[in-house]
C-alpha cells in the first residue's frame, strides 16, 4: 500500500492504528487504476470491498487526490461536480462511480472511503483509480496534390481501446482504408478535399476537431454563363461568364469565338451587339497545374429584316399577254414571316407571299411595284422595280415583213408567167394566118375565140395594190 504523505494528525494517528489492526479484514479492490477517457465522455469507475465483522457501513463515497486533501470530503458535495457525479452499487460489496462529461480539469487519483458505525472504524484505499482525460484531433497535410497520397491520423494524448471511426464534412467513412487510428487516402481526387474528423466507438459523438484537406487540381467543370438570358436582339449588350472549379482558382481566360481568340477575362462583353457577332462561344480556364476549355455555348442575335430586294422573272423586255413573277428576298432572324405587295401610287396591299405574279400582262399593268417584308423584330420595305409594257417585240415585226415579202415575190412571179404564156400563144396563132395586101383585105377563116384578158388584169391589179 502507497503510503499517504500528509501530516500525522490525531485522527490520522487513530485511523493508522485502526487500519494496522484491522487491516487483514478491509479491503477495496477496483477493476481498472487506470482510465483514459475522452472530454465530454461518461466514465466509469468500479470497485469492490470488504471489512471486518461486527460493523455496519454508513457511508461510502468517493473523494479525489486524498493525498492533497487530508480531510477526504465526498466529492458529490463539490460544485465543481455539481449534477455530474452518481454513486452506484449495493450496501454490502459494490462501489462504483458515474462520472458525466468528464473535463480535462477532472485528472485526478479517485479513491473510495467507507464509514461504519464505529467513529474509529473508518477506510480509505490508496492507490486509487488514475483518470487522464484526452481529446481527439486530426493530424494530416494541409494540402495534397492531385493523384498524390494522403494519410490522416486520429491522434490522443494516451491509448484508447475502441476502434477509430472517420468522418468526412460529418458523415461517416466507409469506403476509404482505415487502419487503427489513420486514414489512408490512394490517389487524392479533388472529390477527396473536405473537413475531416474522428472518433471512437461507443463515443461517435464525441468528435475531434475537424481538420480541413485542400486539394490542388487543375481546372475543371468549366463552363459559360450568358448574361442576360433569353433571345438577343441585335443593338443589345450581352456579358459571357466563364465559371471553372479549380485550385489554386484560375489564373487567366480566353475567349474564343469558333477557333478564333477574341478576349481575355472572367468576363467577355459584347456591347450593341450585331447580326454577324452570333456564332459559338468557349471559354479556356488555366490555373499552374493545366488548363481545359468549357463546351461552347450559341449565340443566336435576332434582328428585324434587312437586305430586302425584289427579283423579277423572266428577265428582258416584257411582252402583253405574258407573265411575269416578282419575288421578295430579304435577311431576318427570325426568319420573315409576312410578305406584303405594293404597287406605287395604290391605297391599299396588291397581294401577299413571297412571290407575286402577274398574268397576262396588260399596259394597265406597268408601274413600280415593291415588298415589304415582317418578322417578330420589325419590317422593311424594298426598292421600287418597274415593271414596264413593251408591246410585241422587234422580232414579231421582222418575220411579219418578211412574210409579206414573200407572198409579194409570189405573186409577181405567177403574174409575169401568165403574161408571158399569153403572149407566147398569140405569136403562136399569128403565123397560121394569111397575110393580106391591104387592111381592107380580111381574112374570113375560122379565129380561135379570144383570150380571157380578165385573169390577167385582175392580177396586174393585186400586184399594183400591193405596191
Amino acid at each position: 500500500m502507497t503510503s499517504l504523505r500528509v501530516p500525522l494528525s490525531f485522527p490520522l494517528l487513530c485511523l493508522l492504528m485502526i487500519v494496522g489492526t484491522f487491516g487483514t479484514e478491509w479491503s477495496v479492490k477496483y477493476n481498472q487504476q487506470e482510465i483514459c477517457a475522452l472530454k465530454g465522455s461518461t466514465v466509469f469507475m468500479n470497485g469492490t470491498f470488504t471489512h471486518p465483522e461486527g460493523l455496519t457501513v454508513t457511508e461510502k463515497f468517493w473523494v479525489i487526490d486524498p493525498a492533497l486533501n487530508p480531510s477526504w470530503p465526498d466529492m458529490s458535495q463539490n460544485p465543481d461536480y455539481s449534477g455530474r457525479v452518481e454513486y452506484l452499487g449495493d450496501e454490502q460489496k459494490l462501489v462504483s462511480l458515474k462520472l458525466r462529461d468528464v473535463m480535462k480539469k477532472d485528472e485526478h487519483e479517485y479513491c473510495v472511503r467507507i464509514k461504519t458505525d464505529q467513529e474509529m472504524q473508518k477506510y480509505l484505499q490508496r492507490p486509487g483509480v488514475r483518470l487522464t482525460v484526452t481529446e481527439l484531433h486530426v493530424e494530416a497535410p494541409e494540402e495534397v496534390t492531385e493523384g498524390q497520397t494522403a494519410d490522416l491520423t486520429c491522434k490522443t494524448t494516451c491509448s484508447l481501446t475502441d476502434p477509430f471511426i472517420w468522418y468526412k464534412n460529418g458523415h461517416p467513412l466507409t469506403t476509404k482504408t482505415i487502419k487503427n487510428n489513420q486514414l489512408h487516402l490512394q490517389t487524392v481526387s479533388s472529390e477527396d478535399a473536405g473537413s475531416y474528423s474522428c472518433a471512437v466507438g461507443g463515443s461517435q459523438h464525441l468528435h475531434s476537431t475537424a481538420h480541413s484537406l485542400r486539394v490542388r487540381y487543375p481546372p475543371k467543370r468549366v463552363s459559360v454563363s450568358i448574361s442576360p438570358s433569353g433571345e438577343i436582339v441585335e443593338d443589345s449588350s450581352v456579358t459571357l461568364t466563364c465559371s471553372s472549379d479549380a485550385n489554386p482558382p484560375e489564373k487567366n481566360n480566353t475567349w474564343f469565338k469558333g477557333s478564333t481568340p477574341v478576349g481575355e477575362g472572367k468576363n467577355y462583353s459584347i456591347p450593341n451587339i450585331r447580326s454577324d457577332d452570333s456564332g459559338e462561344y468557349r471559354c479556356k480556364s488555366r490555373n499552374d497545374l493545366g488548363e481545359r476549355r468549357s463546351t461552347a455555348v450559341q449565340i443566336n442575335v435576332l434582328y428585324p429584316p434587312k437586305n430586302v430586294s425584289v427579283s423579277i422573272s423572266p428577265s428582258g423586255e416584257i411582252v402583253e399577254g405574258s407573265s411575269v413573277t416578282l419575288t421578295c428576298s430579304s435577311d431576318g432572324n427570325p426568319p420573315v414571316k409576312n410578305y406584303t405587295w405594293f404597287k406605287e401610287g395604290g391605297t391599299s396591299p396588291v397581294g401577299s407571299g413571297q412571290n407575286y405574279i402577274i398574268i397576262n400582262i396588260t399596259a394597265d399593268h406597268t408601274g413600280l411595284y415593291y415588298c415589304e417584308a415582317q418578322n417578330d423584330h420589325g419590317a422593311l420595305r424594298s426598292a421600287g422595280v418597274p415593271v414596264s409594257f413593251k408591246g410585241y417585240p422587234v422580232i414579231l415585226y421582222v418575220a411579219l415583213g418578211v412574210g409579206l415579202c414573200f407572198i409579194f415575190l409570189v405573186v409577181l412571179t405567177a403574174v409575169f408567167w401568165r403574161c408571158s404564156e399569153s403572149r407566147r400563144k398569140r405569136q403562136d396563132g399569128n403565123t397560121d394566118q394569111p397575110i393580106y395586101a391591104n387592111e381592107g383585105q380580111k381574112d374570113h377563116s375560122p379565129r380561135p375565140p379570144p383570150e380571157d384578158k380578165s385573169s390577167v388584169y385582175a392580177n396586174v391589179a393585186v400586184f399594183k395594190k400591193q405596191r
